[in-house]
């Protein structure tokens, strides 16, 4: 049987090198397009939901990908200063005591005016539009509920809980010279003991015969206390309701108490890292963590109260949060942060010599 043959010819090897070839220059082409920005931002928990919910709206739309540093806002303020005249980063999330040190710094520069920018609370807008707040918050106190009921012990009222001798070896605190927790924390006791944020000598004078001897470990960041409140070596720390709520997502048995001498207000601000090698695309970035649309997902996923008020609840929970965080605003107080970042270096270094040591 006579065998019928194609009338296609084979591609000559010239052809083909060149169609292979071509195709390599459009692959390479298309890769060269995509640029990637580094966001110096908090680990854990939030990175995983910016980079799940809120991150790739932006990367499709502008053919990019964001790469996380992970890091607590003085690890990535060190980071940011140590490569300041070639940054390594686009942008960073500081809290905002941090990022005021940050702006003096001139690590930052000027944000792009922008509609979104317009949208956000007044007082999440820093001078000169510098930075801005990308969520809202404030420090309390997380205690361990489960602990509390077993005990029968009532929830916890005060910043001074956390000086009560029954909380013996179960006071966990956060590093004031490394968390913003750590020293809201501090910074009230020292409040209630006659302080004030340029005169912290009650605060110190106190510590070791109040707080101190009921502090089981003094922690660097908060990554470690889930793992501290499950297993019941933790009862109370320094906290926001966030974080909070993220933990109980996690099936963790912990709840939120608002201090009777109020909480700390805490902003998370992002701003655009001066002199950085992608400023044009930097910004667009920065613009849209400030939208409407970017800071839903975050109050969805995580919990995060946004700065922009065009931020719309799309659930019952997030209706809750939102409702939650107006109450605790009535009573919350707002620092010195002028006065704080004048003597926080000495600070950290008294508190390492004296009080971590």
């Amino acid at each position: 049987m006579q065998r019928t043959h194609s009338n296609r010819r084979p591609a000559s090897p010239t052809l083909l090198a060149l169609a292979l070839a071509a195709a390599a220059l459009v692959s390479t082409q298309v890769s060269a397009q995509t640029k990637t920005i580094y966001i110096g931002m908090n680990g854990g928990q939030m990175e995983k939901i910016w980079s799940e919910h809120i991150f790739p709206a932006f990367e499709k739309a502008n053919n990019a990908k964001v790469v996380v540093v992970p890091g607590t806002s003085s690890e990535i303020l060190a980071k940011a200063q140590a490569s300041k005249d070639k940054p390594q980063m686009h942008v960073m999330f500081l809290d905002d005591g941090v990022m005021a040190r940050a702006i003096g710094m001139g690590l930052c520069e000027k944000m792009k005016p922008s509609a979104a920018l317009n949208e956000v609370f007044p007082t999440a807008r820093f001078k000169g539009d510098m930075a801005t707040g990308v969520t809202m918050g404030m420090t309390g106190l997380a205690y361990n509920k489960k602990m509390y009921t077993e005990k029968g012990w009532a929830a916890p009222t005060s910043w001074m809980d956390m000086a009560d001798p029954k909380l013996k070896g179960k006071v966990v605190f956060q590093s004031v010279s490394s968390s913003s927790f750590g020293l809201h924390g501090f910074l009230m006791f020292n409040r209630i003991k006659g302080g004030t944020e340029r005169n912290v000598e009650p605060g110190f004078n106190a510590w070791k015969t109040s707080v101190g001897p009921n502090v089981l470990e003094y922690i660097p960041s908060s990554a470690k206390l889930a793992e501290m409140m499950q297993t019941g070596e933790a009862a109370i720390a320094p906290l926001t309701p966030t974080s909070v709520a993220n933990l109980k997502a996690k099936g963790i048995q912990v709840e939120y108490a608002q201090p009777k001498e109020g909480s700390v207000v805490l902003m998370v601000a992002e701003c655009v890292i001066a002199n950085n090698s992608e400023s044009a695309l930097a910004q667009k970035l920065a613009e849209h963590l400030l939208s409407a649309e970017a800071q839903a997902a975050g109050l969805k996923h995580g919990n995060e109260i946004p700065s922009n008020p065009k931020a719309q609840a799309s659930d019952a929970d997030s209706k809750v949060v939102l409702a939650q965080f107006a109450d605790y605003m009535k009573t919350a107080v707002v620092l010195d942060w002028d006065a704080v970042n004048e003597s926080r270096p000495a600070w950290n270094a008294r508190w390492n010599r004296l009080i971590e040591r």
